[in-house]
């Protein structure tokens, strides 16, 4: 069963790497491109993270080394941030201008990788149950993620998302904060929660 978790895996990090980087192609062979503006979104950035950690705990099964603690969060990390992507892209940002062109692109990095990780995390039981006391680190990427979207959107007015665009009003963009907040909160105890669940043992 550890060799179809790692599998799996593996299959879906390159998957969403393959994704990530034919976008920018994609882009790239459009228009002049910026990267510090591309790889500005947090869609971006949860799926090169999310990536990167499902193929290091691929890699650790395939070796038969067991998964570290550190990896063990931060696939709950991961897990949490993902699913927020196709969550609020689902729900906000689906049919708006400005987003991933490639429509197979688009579609492998809103629902096949959010689908994937939530499915993972719920049905894959080999980690154990995390910690309530490392809860915090769950929220200090998106914390920093979203102050630096702010500076940026005050000072040279780029921002990755229209509902972070101060021009919208700062009550608005505030709003639009506290809602993220929450949300990663309400997801990561999701998935701190889910952890202690084991369905399909390896």
């Amino acid at each position: 069963m550890k060799m179809v978790f790692a599998t799996l895996r593996i299959v879906a990090g390159v998957l969403g790497l393959s994704a990530v980087m034919a976008t920018f192609a994609d882009t790239a062979s459009r228009s002049p491109i910026n990267p510090f503006n591309f790889f500005g979104f947090f869609t971006l950035q949860s799926n090169i993270l999310t990536a990167v950690v499902l193929i290091m705990s691929a890699v650790m099964i395939f070796l038969g080394r067991t998964q570290s603690p550190a990896l063990i969060l931060a696939r709950g990390c991961v897990a949490t941030y993902i699913v927020i992507v196709g969550v609020v892209y689902n729900t906000l940002l689906v049919g708006l201008p400005g987003g991933v062109e490639l429509p197979w692109a688009n579609t492998v990095l809103h629902v096949v990788m959010p689908l994937y990780v939530a499915i993972d995390w719920v049905f894959f039981g080999d980690r154990p149950a995390l910690q309530w006391n490392r809860f915090w680190v769950v929220l200090v990427y998106p914390v920093v993620w979203l102050v630096v979207v702010l500076v940026r959107g005050a000072t040279d007015g780029w921002v990755p998302y229209p509902f972070l665009d101060p021009a919208t009003g700062y009550a608005s963009v505030a709003l639009y904060c506290v809602g993220i907040a929450v949300g990663i909160g309400v997801f990561g105890v999701g998935a701190w929660a889910v952890s202690r669940v084991r369905i399909l043992k390896p």
